[in-house]
């Protein structure tokens, strides 16, 4: 018998009490505060926003609005509902929330997991921006075991957390060689020596244009390409948007996608990222961060994207961009890159090393993040039974718990071996 179930049958055999995150808790908000205002204020004090990235940090500012130990949460946006174990000195933008516990009987860590499974089944998606406000965070439901079983949890999912991050660590710096070892050798194929002719990318196009927003999207209908649809070089099908007919052919009519075109985003964070057009996707169409590049008969499109995705665009794009508040690529600019052009028999050539260089990246694209994901829902997996566990008391949770485990490890690891 484990130190977590003997603390169950002594303190709670038969399940537990529940109350609500208001009971336990004091719920505020967090004030507008601009970037100006933190470039202005710089300091030592972190302030978090609604974003998940680098652990919400938005920036730093010399003062301080809260000290010890909360929990935060994202209210408005994608990430409605993720919530943050917080302990020291910050402050808070508006779009967070705030939980501050008040009562001896919770443990902060422990509503801090009890939330992160929680909360984010209370996310309204309503008018296309979910939502977890103050009201709705406070109503939730939460199981408040005696503390000893509360200080075991944490103890538990915490050491099962420092082994789940130690683990997808190793894989993401795996997974970070490995791209930068294709990406090395795929610069080294395309550099050519003086003898090799150069020409304008526009001048081996037939169209080098841009989409345009449509008014309004369709739920099914001709498939809409946005950057986020992208899967490196891919597109992905799930990720598509829409548009009706009468606006693809209309509206639209000047980006209607063929097979083989090649998309580049011209605009953005992500700009310089490219995919070609897959004929599965067809009828589809774009919008205006995309440019269409069309090769001309008698050049292989896939060359070229991949000469897109070289160091070479990358040194281009640095060279046309610098200075730019908003990082964007016009049209002319891509029509004035030059690229190398060997002949049609020597850019296939190319073609099939790199795509196989690129099969293997891909293969280690799926298997490693694969076992990440696995590692990761293990994790979770795990964290929902043994709450569930405390909750009732009964073993069964603690046993599927296990199970799980054991299956989410057996099949990342089929995933990777065939890597």
């Amino acid at each position: 018998m484990s130190r977590l179930d003997e603390l169950i049958q002594e303190y709670c055999p038969n399940g537990v009490e529940f109350k609500t995150v208001g009971d336990v808790a004091t719920i505020t908000r967090g004030h507008v505060m601009s970037k100006d205002y933190i470039k202005e204020n710089q300091g030592i004090y972190p302030v978090y926003s609604s974003q998940t990235e680098n652990n919400g940090e938005l920036g730093y500012i010399s003062t301080y609005d809260f000290d010890g130990e909360y929990l935060t949460w994202t209210t408005d946006g994608a990430n409605a509902g993720f919530v943050f174990y917080r302990n020291g000195k910050f402050s808070i933008t508006n779009v967070c929330g705030l939980i501050n516990v008040t009562t001896p009987e919770m443990i902060t860590r422990f509503l801090y997991f009890v939330l992160s499974a929680e909360a984010k089944k209370y996310v309204s998606s309503g008018m296309g921006n979910p939502k977890l406000m103050s009201n709705v965070m406070g109503r939730i439901k939460i199981p408040v075991p005696p503390l000893p079983v509360q200080s075991e949890i944490v103890r538990i999912l915490d050491n099962f957390a420092e082994l789940t991050t130690e683990l997808t660590t190793e894989l993401t710096t795996e997974l970070t060689a490995r791209k930068k070892q294709y990406e090395y050798y795929r610069d080294n194929l395309l550099t050519f020596d003086t003898t090799i002719k150069k020409v304008r990318l526009g001048d081996i196009c037939s169209v080098i244009t841009k989409g345009t927003t449509p008014k309004s999207y369709a739920k099914t209908g001709i498939s809409f390409v946005k950057t986020e649809a992208f899967d490196g070089a891919r597109i992905v099908p799930e990720k598509l948007s829409y548009v009706d007919e009468e606006t693809h052919t209309t509206f639209l009519r000047r980006s209607i996608l063929e097979e083989n075109d090649i998309l580049v985003t011209i605009a953005g964070a992500t700009i310089g990222k490219c995919a070609m057009v897959p004929k599965e996707i067809l009828p589809a169409n774009t919008n205006q961060a995309l440019a269409i590049i069309r090769l001309a008969k008698g050049n292989s499109p896939k060359y070229v994207m991949y000469l897109l995705q070289s160091d070479l665009m990358k040194q281009y794009m640095q060279k046309n961009i610098k200075g730019s508040a908003q990082p964007n690529l016009n049209l002319k600019q891509l029509n004035d890159f030059i690229i190398p052009l060997p002949p049609l028999s020597v850019q296939e050539r190319l073609v099939h090393v790199l795509d196989n260089f690129d099969a293997i990246c891909t293969d280690l694209s799926i298997g490693l993040p694969a076992e990440i994901e696995a590692r990761e829902k293990q994790y979770e997996f795990y964290r929902d039974a043994l709450l569930t566990y405390a909750a009732t008391g009964e073993i069964i949770a603690k046993q599927a718990s296990k199970q799980a485990s054991k299956q989410a490890s057996k099949q990342a690891s089929k995933q990777a071996s065939k890597v």
